[in-house]
């Protein structure tokens, strides 16, 4: 019997059973084999934080309302979005699929999907690309979004504040654009692996005024560019400071609650900043008629397979889908101590 992820309530992970319906003739049948957890919006989701959980998104008015009726409840079945499977069986009239071929998601925490021949078709991994970076399609296509949305140009100097797996894909992205990164972060093993992959600086964050230093690094100007991946609005707040004279701010965290430590008075005012989100709902308008969400999914995937991205070593945990609650917890408790993790199904 299928088997999926389920939140029953805040910091509570079940396992359940689902029924899966009958292979039609054009629908393929997929076995998850990975499954990637996303720290941001999964684990707002894990810990009741996301505002979807309290308030009405209206899509008419594209406004979060008050109302006794959220968007999104407990339990929450539709879960996960990083998904890496294999196809088992096709429909009698599936022309362009075969057995064995592996399909990236996303489809959610679930050992098994059914899903139309076109989608499949849309879906495929490159031949020799190992299975286990399908994960990275939608986080991938997160960090695509974001340096888009950054306009950045060759020879630039763009300063990455947050280096998780999101801030990780942003670094590489933007190196490949032939722009220079400067990375910043607390956490120490974090901004090792930004050196592994070749940034230009990193920086802690927690030694010295870090607009002082990257002023000082692009003699006296700031950063070109400075994106914001952490999720922190302190860290925005740097961001904006470390930033040129009406230089372009880019705010790609799931920002929670109150904006606390971010001051509008001041640098942001003054220096005229150009502040713009990032979410991947939606592309940058100038790029709609080309650049849509399947197309920033594949091409997170196709660059992986060119070796533009190198995203595997970005996982540090892998465990059995078993253990998926505990995980999740450790997650909650310990993030610093996890980059990527992976659910095997």
């Amino acid at each position: 019997m299928p088997f999926k992820i389920v939140v029953n309530n805040p910091f509570e992970i079940s396992i359940q059973e689902y029924g899966l319906p009958p292979l039609t003739d054009q629908e393929v049948h997929i076995k998850t084999l990975f499954s990637g957890i996303s720290a941001g919006t999964e684990m707002s989701q894990y810990r009741g934080t996301s505002p979807f959980l309290t308030k009405q998104w209206d899509p008419d008015s594209r406004l979060f309302i008050e109302s006794s009726h959220s968007s999104l409840t407990y339990p929450i079945e539709n879960f996960g979005y990083e998904e890496s499977g294999v196809v088992v069986a096709v429909g009698k009239k599936v022309k362009d699929i075969q057995p064995g071929q592996f399909i990236f998601g996303p489809w959610g925490h679930k050992s098994d999907h059914i899903s139309d021949e076109s989608y499949a078709k849309d879906h495929l991994l490159p031949e020799g690309l190992d299975p286990i970076c399908g994960i990275f399609s939608h986080i991938g296509a997160v960090a695509l979004n974001g340096v888009h949305d950054a306009h950045i140009r060759i020879g630039e100097t763009v300063a990455v504040f947050g280096l998780g797996v999101l801030g990780q894909i942003v670094c590489q992205a933007v190196q490949s654009s032939g722009a220079k990164v400067i990375a910043i972060d607390l956490i120490d093993s974090r901004l090792e692996t930004a050196r592994k992959f070749g940034v230009f600086q990193t920086i802690h964050a927690g030694e010295g005024d870090i607009a002082q230093i990257i002023k000082t690094l692009t003699a006296g100007k700031g950063a070109d560019v400075c994106i914001e991946v952490s999720g922190s609005t302190t860290a925005l707040h740097q961001a904006i400071r470390s930033a040129a004279y009406s230089a372009r701010v880019v705010a790609m965290g799931f920002f929670q609650g109150a904006a606390k430590g971010l001051f509008l008075g001041e640098e942001f005012h003054h220096n005229r900043i150009n502040l713009v989100c990032s979410q991947i709902s939606g592309t940058d308008p100038e790029l709609k008629y080309r650049w849509d969400k399947l197309r920033l999914w594949q091409t997170a995937i196709q660059l992986q397979a060119d070796g533009l991205l190198n995203l595997q070593p970005l996982i540090t945990h892998r465990v059995p889908f078993s253990q998926t609650a505990e995980l999740f917890d450790l997650i909650d408790k310990s993030p610093t101590e996890i980059m990527q993790s992976v659910i095997e199904f």
